[in-house]
């Protein structure tokens, strides 16, 4: 594909022209189109997910072709990250803005509430899942979260899996948001989504930790500036100076390469 062609992503209802940035086929959603789009596959009542995707998870999207089969089936993917915006301007199609998952899901929560729709959270340590639906339900009474998991770290078993899936379908959600980790989150929704049967379903990195309480995020001058990631490494520098080296590494090659596939 070269500099200027953009793929069309299927979606729940629509075909939308995408923008061919980083290596990814990033869809030019605003948030409140990200909203409306989600709506739309919550009414359609099929399984389907849709994908935040940073700097880091295109670093590790450009070799790793079971992400690339994910990706191309993934509802949309949106541009959770300052860099992919950037390099969306050297295209035809040119993304609005960022659409960061720690923004959408609290909207997207308000939006359930509202609505009537249902929510499973998944992920995050022990603990904080139930702390961020007790959260979530003092500053939108109405809200519907109906269960939440916080698995082990550790690889469960066959049998495992299928009794956690099946706890998952038994509470029948709208929505479920996703907490394990790039890409770890992305390819467990895409290998068990059939099963699962939830219309709307994201891995959302730290959000459910952001519901919860349990991590600070950064000041909102920050956000559209591309410097929140300085925060993030503030916070945890041994967990995430090394992927944010990697990631400058990844972005400064791309660059000197013209951003070409």
């Amino acid at each position: 594909m070269n500099e200027n062609q953009s793929a069309p992503h299927t979606t729940a209802e629509k075909r939308v022209e995408t923008s061919r940035a980083l290596g990814l086929d990033l869809t030019p959603f605003t948030m409140q189109q990200s909203l409306d789009r989600i709506e739309e596959m919550i009414r359609s009542g099929k399984p389907g997910y849709f994908i935040t995707a940073n700097l880091h998870y295109a670093m590790i999207s450009e070799n790793d072709p079971e992400l690339h089969i994910v990706n191309r089936e993934a509802d949309f993917i949106l541009a959770d990250g300052m860099p992919l915006v950037w390099a969306s301007k050297r295209r035809k199609v040119k993304l609005p803005e960022r659409v960061a998952g720690s923004d959408l899901i609290p909207k997207l929560c308000a939006l359930a509430a509202e609505k009537g729709y249902r929510v499973f959270l998944l992920g995050a340590a022990e603990g904080v899942a139930v702390e961020a639906a007790a959260k979530l339900k003092e500053k939108h009474p109405a809200i519907q979260v109906v269960g939440t998991e916080s698995p082990p770290f550790r690889p469960l078993s066959e049998a495992e899996e299928e009794a956690l899936i099946d706890r998952i379908r038994q509470t029948k959600p709208d929505i479920l948001v996703v907490s394990f980790g790039q890409p770890k989150g992305e390819k467990w929704i895409h290998k068990h989504l059939q099963k699962l049967g939830v219309p709307v379903c994201a891995q959302v990195g730290a959000t459910i930790d952001f519901l919860a309480g349990r991590v600070r995020r950064s000041p909102k001058w920050m956000h559209g500036t591309g410097a929140e990631w300085i925060w993030r490494m503030a916070l945890e520098p041994r967990r995430l100076t090394g992927r944010y080296l990697q990631n400058m590494a990844f972005l400064a090659k791309r660059v000197l390469k013209g951003d070409r596939d």
